[in-house]
Parts: C-alpha cells; structure tokens; sequence
C-alpha cells in the first residue's frame, strides 16, 4: 500500500505516460504563463501611465498641496542637544568651545563675501515678490542677501567667541521655511522676544537683539521652495544675554510675534517658539 502511494505521489509530480508535471501538460502551463506575462505587463503599463500622467500635473520647483501653516516652527543654534540645554563653564575653554564652533559652520554661509557673490541687495521693509508671467517660470528666482555682519556682537567677526568666554552667551534663531508665506501684514515685520520662564523671571537679566528689535525683514519673504529659489539665505536674529544669573539654571522661551502669526496650536503648542535651558557656571 505504502508504494502504491509513493507511485501515485510521483505520478502527479511527473506523469511519463501523459507527459504531465503537476498535473497540466507543457501547452498547459505555457497558457497560463502566457496569461500571467500579459496580466502583469499590462498592470505594470497602468502603473507606469498612472504616475506619468500624475507627474504631468506637479511642478518641479512648488508643491502642488501644501498644509496651510499658520504658524512656522522656530529653532535655535547652537543646538547643545535634543532637550535644548546649553551648558558650559566660563573657566573651561573645552566646555563652551564647541559652541562657538558649531556658531562659526552654521553662520559661514552668511559670510559678506559669500552673500554679495550669490544674492541681492534688496529694498527693505517690502515684500520680495517674484510673480511668474502666466506659463513661463521666472526662475530661479532672486534672493536677498543677508550678512551675518547684521547681527553685529553675535556675528562672529569682532568676537569669535559670540561672548561666551565672558558669560555673555549669543543664541541664534531662525524660522523654519515655509513656502508662500507673508509674515507680518500693514508693514509690520515679525519680530522675536525672549523671556525667562515665571519661575526663573529674575534670573534673566537683560537682553540685546540683533538686528535691533530682533526684527525679520519683509524683504526675505516669502520663500519659493529650494529648487526655484538655490541661493535663499534663511535671515535670522541673535540674542545676547548680558548680565544672565550664573550658576543656576534658567529656563528661556523665545516666541515670534505677528499681527498674521497666531502662537501655538491645538495640533502643536510649540508652534512659533522654542524654549531651552541656559547654565553659565563660574566655579
């Protein structure tokens, strides 16, 4: 019984007297295969005009759906870490060098030489607009410049320590990038405050912006995307603290402030701020 069943196993694998394997004859099989070849050629056809003609509809240089951001993120440098704290002791040249290092390649870019080689001098306090003529793209698109010589004791350039050899720490702020908007409305540039969180509202000391006012020109906005507009200089604003208590830590929180700018939201609290703890020790 046992080998009739191992013969009858064998024959449906390969039957030699129907010349079957598996079951189905060579033109069998070939059918099938012939079936599938087409099935999956016309389906990868599909695919393959479905995404073209997709593509026809985006643009290379402009999003075709973009969330509507009311409010954009803010970030900070130098960045110690992913819990915002920036620590360092003012007798130890290691603990606040790299600080001023990380400063240095982040503002490199904003070098004067740098930005008159690559972008524009603009008119201030208006928006830098850059309409394309109907179906011809007027790009790539302009850019003003920004030097890092603007944000004066926190550029590097006098003291390339940015003050924190002397407890006198600057902290960099940008926005993030988003496409098409117009911060600020009636001439009103976005500008950006700092304070010290309630608890820690005496240990904060007074602060000095750069640009004054710690102002964002209208002139760098709005921003077309990074393939129409290569040479965007993101502009910025510097804080010094002055006279900040040492030894202790402070928590700060720096927010943007606009008449067209709610800050924070339901989806995300932090929208429009950042906040970070600075510890300067002297001993």
């Amino acid at each position: 019984m046992a080998k009739d069943g191992d013969n009858g196993w064998k024959e449906y694998v390969w039957n030699p007297r129907t010349r079957e394997f598996l079951g189905r004859t060579a033109s069998s099989w070939g059918l099938i295969l012939l079936f599938y070849l087409v099935f999956y050629i016309f389906l990868a056809g599909m695919f393959c005009l479905t995404m073209y003609v997709m593509l026809q509809t985006l643009d290379d240089h402009k999003p075709k759906w973009q969330d509507r951001l009311s409010t954009p993120g803010m970030v900070i440098r130098p960045k110690a870490d992913e819990y915002y704290e920036i620590t360092y002791n003012t007798q130890k040249t290691e603990s606040w060098d790299m600080y001023a290092q990380t400063l240095d390649k982040f503002l490199s870019p904003y070098n004067n030489t740098a930005q008159v080689e690559k972008n524009n001098v603009c008119k201030p306090d208006k928006y830098f607009e850059q309409e394309d003529s109907g179906e011809v793209k007027n790009n790539p698109k302009r850019s003003c410049q920004f030097n890092r010589t603007i944000l004066e004791d926190c550029s590097g350039i006098n003291d390339r320590y940015y003050g924190y050899q002397d407890g006198k720490p600057c902290i960099i702020i940008k926005l993030n990038r988003v496409i098409g908007m117009l911060p600020g409305k009636d001439g009103q540039a976005p500008f950006v405050t700092c304070g010290a969180k309630k608890e820690d509202s005496e240990k904060i000391g007074e602060l000095q912006y750069f640009p004054p006012n710690g102002t964002f020109n209208l002139m760098y906005y709005p921003y077309y995307g990074k393939k129409a507009q290569v040479n965007y200089s993101q502009p910025l604003v510097a804080v010094k603290f002055l006279n900040i208590t040492t030894n202790e830590d402070v928590n700060i929180e720096c927010r943007i402030n606009a008449n067209n700018i709610p800050t924070g939201s339901i989806r995300d609290k932090w929208a429009g701020r950042v906040s970070f703890k600075l510890r300067i020790n002297t001993i």
